[in-house]
């Protein structure tokens, strides 16, 4: 089956199912299901609900996500969609900027995998592909803009990192043990390289050896966002109105996340595994941005360089994962080490 009968499957599955959702409804009728990109996380898709009740027509933009149903780069029940929908309901009443999520289904009979349906947030996003830092909106700022932007997301983590984790109840998160942040972390990301047909690269060994030998006890606690970056972040003109991909949110240290900005930053310009590019020019610098997020949390970052280390750790797990895809190996030929290589390198330089 093509992926677009499958889709058409599906469409027609979720059409019968809103139906028991919205028996009021007279009329109900569901548009196609459009991707809006690319990711190694949840399986995402546009769609339009058009309803008449009592005369009433609705016109409902929707978001769609549910877990992946053929190569996984985490394993399968870090996928939980029930938690994603929960964290971001209850995040709702923060001042932090989420879609409002309004159905989850964890019967995996109704299309094939447990999903959750969120409204639609019109805006943009800086791109991936290609990456902000050659094109698109962000790229055709003025210098001011673009920092406004940049800091938009450090804004962002700020008001993740001052919730009240344990009023709103987040206790189903990842959390630390004995205040320890880092054992856990790294037992987890075992997880994801236990999936890979290969032992684990002899810099990785290193690196999280290294992790645990220098680990400590954070000295904050918070919710985590656990994938800060621009490409996670819908904006309306400079103004952030939504953070996407609740996936790896955990409780823990909030500057892993800071540092997570950071590298993912450096991933997609001076770390890209198809050629280093220039970064783009009028974004503030690390240093400014590290200032910024102590300025606006009113303390001091403390340890960068060790979640700077774990953040590309993590990236390069991820990538381990990805050369284990048969769909890049076959556009690759086979290549495999072309995606770590660079985050390798500045490993190396880090703890070495």
């Amino acid at each position: 089956m093509s992926q677009s009968q499958q889709l058409e499957q599906i469409r027609a599955q979720l059409t019968g199912w809103f139906l028991t959702q919205l028996p009021d409804v007279d009329q109900l009728e569901l548009s196609e299901l459009v991707m809006p990109g690319a990711g190694s996380s949840n399986e995402t898709f546009f769609l339009t609900l058009h309803t008449v009740t009592a005369g009433h027509a609705l016109c409902r933009e929707l978001v769609i996500r549910w877990q992946p149903k053929g190569f996984l780069v985490f394993p399968q029940d870090a996928y939980d969609m029930a938690q994603q929908y929960t964290l971001q309901h209850r995040l709702a009443a923060t001042d932090v900027p989420v879609p409002e999520v309004l159905w989850c289904e964890t019967d995996a009979s109704v299309i094939g995998a447990p999903f959750y349906i969120m409204q639609r947030v019109n805006g943009w996003i800086p791109g991936d592909f290609p990456p902000y830092h050659q094109a698109g909106e962000l790229a055709e700022l003025d210098d001011r803009d673009k920092a406004t932007v940049w800091y938009g997301v450090v804004e962002t983590m700020a008001k993740v990192h001052r919730v009240d984790w344990q009023a709103l109840q987040l206790d189903f998160l990842a959390q630390p043990n004995d205040g320890e942040f880092m054992p856990a972390q790294i037992a987890a990301w075992d997880r994801v390289a236990a999936l890979n047909s290969e032992p684990l690269a002899p810099m990785l060994r290193q690196t999280r050896q290294w992790l645990l030998d220098n680990r400590f006890k954070p000295r904050h606690l918070s919710l985590c966002w656990g994938d800060a970056r621009l490409g996670n972040t819908i904006y309306q003109d400079k103004r952030v109105v939504a953070a996407l991909d609740w996936e790896l949110a955990c409780i823990g240290d909030p500057e892993s996340d800071l540092a997570w900005f950071a590298h993912t930053d450096w991933a997609s310009s001076a770390g890209r595994s198809s050629g280093a590019i220039e970064r783009l020019a009028g974004l503030p610098s690390i240093e400014q941005t590290v200032a910024y997020y102590e300025s606006l949390m009113a303390r001091k970052v403390e340890n960068f360089l060790y979640y700077d280390v774990f953040a590309t750790y993590r990236l390069a797990l991820v990538y381990t994962r990805v050369e284990q895809d048969q769909r890049y190996l076959q556009r690759t030929g086979g290549k495999k080490g072309l995606l770590t290589a660079n985050h390798f390198a500045k490993l190396d330089q880090l703890i070495n």
